[in-house]
């Protein structure tokens, strides 16, 4: 037996440390070449880092949440003699392999890409098969596929061949039958709760949980989500925040929803679970709770990705000028649209928001104003006015805010945007997204929606020109032709860097918006 040292990759460009959030392994554990082993938080995106080697966990030399950096022993490993010219050729494909985030790095993945080769289960000797390609599942539900024995390409091959994240539930099915567990992918399902409401004057809208386009609420009650293997589960913040105040573990409390096919808690959900425990017992049980959120007193590391957030905005803020203009826009014509147009988009594995045709609003006002597509280049004195029109889309997930990009915007028809916004979204949100999909981008559009906010005055994603924000649409007083009448409406905001656009550029470009939004079928043409 030898002692091997696995230092920690460099996962990414630029990357000079990070942040240890989570051992997946054990001194004594056995490890499989490419399993992951630990999770670490770069300022750029949340990683899985996978081993070099087989071999045994001798000692951890770092501690949960210690800051390590790059090239720095994370682990050291007894590895038998012959495995170490292996693993240490290996080493040299670590960084590739953890340049992708969270939940993208297979422990069963090849990375010289060779075709699929059986790994034995280090606790019962079952050959389970080792995929090609990338599965998309957390380290919870690998290990739960090791046990049964389950190849996960299958499970994911069994989801209309997915690129989705899969859970335990997707594990179990497969294993307990041979139905298809579903077509629950990021890429482009359909949500099981954007049903439209019969009656178009009752609709109410909400913003996505990912944040980044709206849709009808589900006024269809589903069936409930028992909690007892989650370990996954989505929920609004004001949810989180009353399950906090309730001493209450957000993944213990039954959903009565489900939304891109994971379990969603509303605060009625947690209410009922909380008034559940005290006509059982009689007064509310004494529960381990492991609280899912900082709570009021503690005080938290500014690191990672909330401190590269931080710095962003304080550039942005305190190098650009900002103003800021306001509008608001009938959309009625657009919710009747996208009403029409959903289902013929879910027939072709694509779900529909507004942010799709948001979007080609926005590339066509830009065109028609091409200062908002630019940016100020300060060392040689210039306006750099873009060709390109790539469209970040801001993201909330539990570190604060990413902002995947959609590139080439203009060039991708409503069905191709919304695949590609459903997929990074869906990633950003796991915070398993690539950080150079997250580069070159030449205007972003975000919203307040998602708290229900209306107006805004959003802080430009430097170096860009701009940013649009979306704020939430729904019934409205609307005067038209003296007459006082109802309209679906969307308030709209944005922000500019004032060296660049004047405002009357600013207002230009918000008609444009408008005018898009209010007669979509112009948008079939661009």
């Amino acid at each position: 037996m030898a002692i091997e040292e696995f230092k920690l990759p460099d996962v990414g460009e630029g990357v000079a440390e990070g942040k240890l959030v989570t051992w997946f392994v054990e001194p004594g554990d056995h490890v499989e070449k490419d399993q992951p082993i630990a999770e670490v938080e770069t300022d750029k995106a949340l990683v899985e880092i996978p081993s070099s080697y087989e071999g045994v966990v001798a000692e951890l030399r770092a501690k949960e949440d210690e800051t390590v950096p790059v090239g720095d022993v994370l682990v050291a490993f007894e590895v038998d003699d012959g495995t170490v010219a292996e693993g240490s050729s290996s080493a040299e494909t670590a960084s590739g392999n953890s340049s992708a985030s969270t939940e993208t790095l297979s422990a069963d993945s090849d990375p010289t890409g060779d075709s699929a080769k059986p790994a034995s289960e280090t606790s019962g000797g079952t050959d389970v098969p080792v995929q090609d390609e990338r599965v998309f599942a957390p380290p919870s539900v690998r290990n739960l596929a090791r046990e049964q024995g389950v190849d996960l390409s299958a499970v994911r091959s069994r989801m209309d061949g997915s690129a989705g994240r899969i859970s335990e539930s997707d594990v179990r099915a497969f294993t307990n039958s041979n139905e298809a567990v579903g077509t629950e992918s990021a890429a482009g399902s359909k949500l099981t709760t954007d049903t439209k409401p019969t009656d178009g004057t009752e609709a109410e809208y909400e913003f996505e949980a990912h944040g980044t386009g709206l849709k009808e609420r589900d006024s269809t009650p589903a069936e409930r989500v028992e909690s007892a293997d989650r370990d996954r589960t989505l929920a609004m913040p004001a949810t989180r925040q009353l399950a906090r105040e309730k001493d209450v573990a957000i993944d213990r409390v039954p959903a009565s929803e489900k939304r891109e096919g994971e379990p969603f808690v509303t605060p009625d959900d947690v209410d009922e679970y909380v008034e559940g425990d005290r006509t059982t017992s009689g007064k509310q049980e004494s529960r381990a709770v492991e609280p899912d959120h900082d709570r009021p007193g503690d005080r938290i590391p500014y690191t990672g990705v909330r401190r590269t957030i931080g710095e962003k905005m304080s550039t942005s803020k305190y190098t650009a000028p900002h103003v800021s203009h306001q509008d608001e826009v009938d959309v009625s014509e657009l919710v009747e649209m996208r009403s029409r147009l959903k289902e013929v988009a879910s027939d072709r594995d694509a779900s529909l928001t507004y942010l799709p045709f948001a979007i080609k609003a926005s590339v066509a006002a830009l065109k028609e104003v091409p200062a908002l597509n630019a940016e100020l280049d300060e060392e040689n004195d210039e306006i750099l006015l873009h060709d390109e029109y790539n469209i970040g889309i801001a993201v909330a997930n539990d570190a604060g805010l990413m902002v995947p990009v959609i590139d080439d915007a203009d060039q991708k028809s409503l069905i191709e945007l919304a695949r590609e916004i459903n997929d990074k979204a869906e990633r950003a949100r796991t915070r398993s997204i690539a950080p150079d999909e997250m580069q070159g981008g030449t205007f972003t559009i975000t919203n307040v929606g998602a708290i229900g906010g209306e107006y805004v005055s959003p802080i430009i994603n430097y170096p860009e020109a701009g940013i649009l924000a979306m704020g939430s649409l729904k019934e409205r007083p609307w005067v038209e032709d003296g007459e006082l009448v109802v309209r679906e409406t969307l308030p709209i905001s944005m922000s500019v860097d004032h060296r660049i656009v004047d405002g009357a550029e600013a207002a230009q470009f918000t008609n444009e918006v408008k005018r898009y939004l209010n007669n979509p079928e112009l948008l079939l043409l661009e």
